[in-house]
């Protein structure tokens, strides 16, 4: 079936693939202002815990069902089991995860979109262009509609080519140009005035704000959010993989690439700020919380680049270059969790499931644009707050409890014959069945 259905076609495809669709915005945008909002350090200690003891071992588990399943989300999800309620509540969680998919895809491209602009407008500005730069760099209906729409078929486009011919191919082109930026942009930063006071806030932690639920809440979802965990997203990757590769050594690469990439674009964001501050810029409030959260890389990095002159231009180009890429990578995985799901339960053509997915999240998109101060901040907190939490959880609970262990243990042995033997087959199933439900249930009780 999977050689019908498309497969990875090499370790390093998958790695850049599943890479991709964790390192988004969620690791470049979010993160950093995850971690300027909760204390600094504090919460990347707390988040790199999190993402080792909690997202690990549940992206784990949504690998080993996909590739055990080779099927969509739904599909894979009941094949674990034959009795009747435990296939409807597969289905609950596997097209719950669909949906989770498809509501973040919604906001992403939104906000994707104001990266294309931002883009776009260091170079209107090069060539004389006051017309358009003005255009782009106001928020308006207009500007919002067609950038959101630009991006949605761009990520359509790529889909529709399939697993090796589009998801496997740009991730291998999109995720080495967006390391390249970032790392370029990194020593830029932090040779300008205000970096060293910005690199002390991000790296040195508050040892007493470690346990404020509120920060963990917030590491927890931002752990789950930049995996794509608890959105379907990673059982369908783990179906395209071969049944050769060990899984165990592909998720712990996938994590530490992801956190590896969050931690780093950290070091560009955090510095960055206080280089902006350094200038002029107000960062924070008064009370010390920060100012403009979710539109900060908008409002204070601009402003930190046009106080660099003409070399601003180039810096912000190469930024939200650096964002939209980002972007891009995550966005295509999304977006192949409902294709996957339409093209094998309706017998859609590849193609048409794509673009007809693609509008319908498209009038979604449009839908929170027409409505954006009520819906926008709304569908983050359901999704990745609450629903990526919360489907995670049930994944866990899948596998941990309602999957026959003899059978989970030789879907891992078909990569790694010596699984049985290892510290990660001791310890891996009690955890993923009681540790991280209870532990997730925990920090989802409280947000609630």
């Amino acid at each position: 079936m999977s050689s019908v259905r498309g497969e990875f076609s090499s370790r390093f495809g998958f790695i850049m693939a599943a890479a991709g669709s964790a390192v988004g915005l969620g690791n470049i945008w979010g993160f950093p202002t995850q971690t300027a909002s909760n204390g600094g350090a504090a919460f990347v200690l707390v988040y790199l815990i999190l993402a080792f003891c909690l997202a690990y071992p549940a992206l784990m588990a949504e690998l080993v069902i996909g590739r055990y399943g080779q099927a969509n989300a739904v599909s894979s999800l009941q094949k674990l089991s034959s009795k009747p309620t435990h296939k409807r509540f597969a289905f609950f969680v596997g097209f719950g995860g669909i949906v989770c998919a498809g509501l973040i895809l919604s906001f992403y491209a939104i906000v994707a979109g104001w990266m294309f602009s931002a883009t776009i407008e260091p170079v209107t500005k090069l060539v004389g262009m006051p017309g358009m730069t003005h255009w782009l760099s106001t928020q308006s209906l207009g500007r919002d509609l067609f950038f959101t729409s630009l991006f949605i078929i761009l990520t359509i486009a790529i889909i529709s080519k399939g697993v090796e011919n589009g998801i496997e191919k740009w991730s291998k082109r999109l995720m080495p140009a967006l390391l390249s930026i970032l790392f370029l942009l990194i020593v830029y930063v932090l040779t300008q005035d205000g970096a060293s006071k910005g690199l002390k806030a991000y790296l040195i932690p508050d040892f007493s704000s470690l346990l404020n639920p509120d920060l963990l809440v917030s590491a927890l979802g931002q752990a789950f959010f930049s995996l794509s965990l608890g959105t379907s997203v990673m059982i369908i990757y783990g179906s395209y993989i071969s049944k050769k590769e060990n899984l165990v050594s592909l998720g712990a690469y996938v994590t530490l690439i992801d956190v590896l990439i969050a931690f780093v674009a950290g070091l560009l964001i955090i510095p960055a700020m206080y280089v902006a501050q350094a200038q002029g810029v107000d960062i924070f409030a008064a009370d010390g919380s920060l100012l403009s959260e979710d539109t900060l890389v908008f409002q204070v990095l601009p402003a930190l680049f046009n106080g660099m002159g003409e070399v601003g231009l180039f810096v912000g180009f190469a930024f939200f270059a650096l964002m939209s890429i980002a972007a891009l990578t995550s966005s295509i995985s999304m977006l192949e969790a409902p294709v996957s799901y339409a093209v094998e339960k309706f017998a859609l053509k590849r193609i048409q499931a794509t673009w007809i997915i693609g509008a319908l999240i498209t009038l979604v998109s449009f839908t929170i644009i027409f409505n954006f101060n009520t819906l926008f901040g709304l569908v983050i907190s359901l999704t990745t707050q609450f629903g990526q939490p919360l489907l995670g959880m049930l994944c866990c609970i899948f596998v941990g409890w309602l999957w026959n262990r003899g059978t989970l243990l030789k879907e891992i042995e078909s990569g790694r014959p010596d699984i049985a033997a290892t510290w990660f087959w001791k310890i891996w199933p009690w955890y993923i069945k009681f540790v991280c439900p209870i532990a997730i249930a925990l920090v989802f009780i409280h947000s609630l």
